[in-house]
This record gives C-alpha cells, structure tokens and sequence, in this order.
C-alpha cells in the first residue's frame, strides 16, 4: 500500500447521539460567531444562502442619545436600589447592637461540682 492510499483524517464510526451533539457543538460556534459580528458596532451584512440579506449600521446620534437615558435611567434605579439596601442594613446593624449589648449584668459562672465522698463511693 501506498502512502496516497492512507486518508490524512480518519473518522472512526460514532453513535447517533455522538453525532448529534458534535453538529450541535459546531452550529454553537457558528452561531457564535455570527452574534459577535452581529453585534459589534461596525457595519456588516450577512447573507445566507442567498435566502435573505441582513444589514446591521452603527446607531444614529437620535439612538445613541436615547441609549444614554436609558442608561442613565437604569443607573438611578440601581442607586435607588442600593441606598434602600444600605437603609436596610443599617436598621439590621442597629438591632443587632441592641440586642449585643449588654443591658443586664453579665452572669455569675457555674459553682464548680463538688467531689464525691469516699463514701458514696462504696454503695
């Protein structure tokens, strides 16, 4: 036999489900793939198999302002959120103190046992 006749990639036969998860793994990448340049801010078109045409732009600046509120509308309600959180905690905080604190005298410590006597040792 020759060289030539050896394949470079030999595939060794796999069950149904093997198969269906390698097609799955790699229409995952493609998927991925394809969402990373969907998403980037650069202009792009995409077309698949000639079926449909897709064209993603940058957004204008009447977009990218209302992105901004958005965005800063999400900020103050966050901060709210955290400033409502910290309120909380403090109330906790000031509870906890209050029951710590040692309001009655601390307590007397436990009378050390008293040896046994010989002679409750004999019965």
């Amino acid at each position: 036999m020759s060289d030539s006749d050896d394949p470079m990639i030999q595939i060794d036969k796999m069950s149904i489900d093997q198969a269906a998860g390698a097609f799955v793994m790699i229409a995952g990448a493609v998927g991925s793939l394809l969402l990373v340049i969907w998403q980037s801010k650069c202009h792009c078109k995409v077309n698949l198999c000639y079926i449909f045409t897709c064209e993603r732009r940058p957004p204008n600046e009447d977009e990218m302002a209302s992105l901004k509120d958005q965005s800063k509308k999400l900020k103050d309600k966050t901060n709210k959120v955290l400033k409502k959180e910290d309120k909380i905690l403090d109330k906790e905080d000031q509870i906890l103190k209050r029951t710590m604190s040692p309001s009655a005298p601390p307590a007397e410590p436990e009378p050390e046992p008293e040896p046994i006597s010989s002679a409750w040792r004999t019965l």
